[in-house]
């Protein structure tokens, strides 16, 4: 896993602040919104608003400095482009952006108004509206050439208006930026919070609204919120109304994927408005780990429900992926569906994979996932991968 926060051994009577890294730039003077990475090969420049300073420099001639702060070596990685928020009372590093990555995303509240049970992200009712407050800060110095951005939480429309306001900021800052939002939809239940998102103009932004079953009690008891089906459904009408564009996801454990294609045919049938359709393993994070037993299914044994919710969504003319799926323990048939999903700061690959032909093609395994795995994990021969599929970076094929 990629390290994202850190404690500083420093303390400083200083407020918080957001900057921009500013690493292997050579000399000139630096820019007061950005802090320079000091590694040994470049010597700071003056100008910046701070020095982060690489393991082994901590007793150098600028270590003295108050603005300077030496780090440990797991924030090595961090680039020139990232942007961090240093909290100098606290001692605390938080990378809330890297420049090279494709899983950048912005939590924006903890808060939440439902209680999934496999919640990888536990609600919390803290104040926390330091949040948005950092993110407004750091949208402006992330880079334009940013392909795509989440936003997630708990619930980010818990925060009306700052929502809104981060929704702008983006398409000010990062226009052609793709902008993807989790939500449970069920604020989307009020069409007038469908209209202000779209009377932003965003220009391409997706929002991301689970669906767990066709039975409206079963999706309730999933998300532990009695009417959250009716009102996910209407939120999920509301958006597209309002020419917002969705994307529905579900979530597969034992409790889900029983009935997973009647609600596949539910959603071609009722949803067909859907841009993209997103069936999704399980995260060993959260409330899983507490609920683990209720919860954990070996994908390998629920290969027939998901063969048939993707081949009728296909038919439908539906765009349908898998993800957080590994391709040994999928039916053939539907390794054009398998994305490579899981963020890169917590991929990882196991033993079985280092022999795997199909490697460079899987999407691996969460971190997490030492705590329970599917038994049917195993590498792959040359022979046992289609011609096509050898020769296709992701795996991916436009339904």
């Amino acid at each position: 896993m990629i390290k994202l926060h850190a404690r500083l051994e420093k303390r400083l009577d200083a407020e918080p602040f957001v900057a921009r890294v500013a690493r292997g730039r050579g000399g000139g003077r630096g820019d007061l919104r950005e802090v320079q990475f000091v590694d040994g090969q470049d010597e700071p420049s003056p100008g910046y608003g701070g020095y982060l300073l690489a393991e082994g420099l901590e007793e150098g001639p600028w270590a003295a400095r108050p603005d300077a702060w030496p780090i440990p070596e797991a924030l090595g990685h961090l680039s020139d482009g990232d942007v961090v928020r240093i909290s100098p009372r606290s001692g605390e590093l938080w990378v809330m952006y890297r420049r090279g990555s494709t899983s950048n995303s912005m939590l924006l509240t903890e808060r939440c108004n439902s209680y999934c049970v496999m919640c990888s992200q536990p609600p919390r009712d803290v104040a926390d509206d330091h949040l948005v407050r950092s993110y407004l800060e750091a949208i402006p110095l992330m880079s334009r050439e940013t392909n795509e951005l989440g936003i997630t939480g708990g619930e980010p429309t818990l925060l009306g208006d700052r929502l809104l306001e981060i929704i702008r900021k983006c398409r000010d800052h990062l226009p052609e930026t793709s902008l993807h939002m989790l939500s449970n939809g069920r604020m989307f239940n009020y069409l007038s919070l469908s209209r202000e998102v779209a009377e932003i103009g965003h220009p391409d932004l997706m929002i991301g609204v689970p669906l767990y079953s066709d039975l409206p009690h079963r999706h309730d008891f999933v998300v532990q919120a009695d009417g959250a089906f009716d009102q996910t459904i209407r939120g999920l009408m509301n958006l597209a109304r309002c020419g917002v564009s969705v994307e529905i996801r579900v979530v597969l454990h034992r409790q889900t994927v029983e009935r997973l294609p009647q609600l596949a045919r539910f959603i071609a049938r009722n949803l067909p408005f859907a841009d993209h359709v997103a069936l999704m393993g399980l995260e060993m994070m959260g409330f899983v780990r507490m609920n683990l037993e209720p919860l954990w299914i070996d994908p390998a044994d629920y290969r027939p429900q998901l063969t048939g919710a993707v081949e009728h969504l296909h038919r439908r003319g539906m765009n349908v992926s898998i993800y957080n799926h590994q391709l040994c323990v999928l039916d053939r048939g539907l390794w054009p569906f398998a994305r490579k999903s899981i963020s890169d700061w917590k991929n990882e690959y196991v033993d079985e994979c280092v022999a795997c032909a199909a490697r460079d093609h899987c999407g691996g395994f969460f971190a997490s996932s030492s705590l329970r795995r599917s038994s049917r994990i195993r590498p792959l021969t040359p022979d046992m991968i289609p011609p096509e599929s050898a020769t296709s970076p992701t795996l991916s094929a436009t339904p």
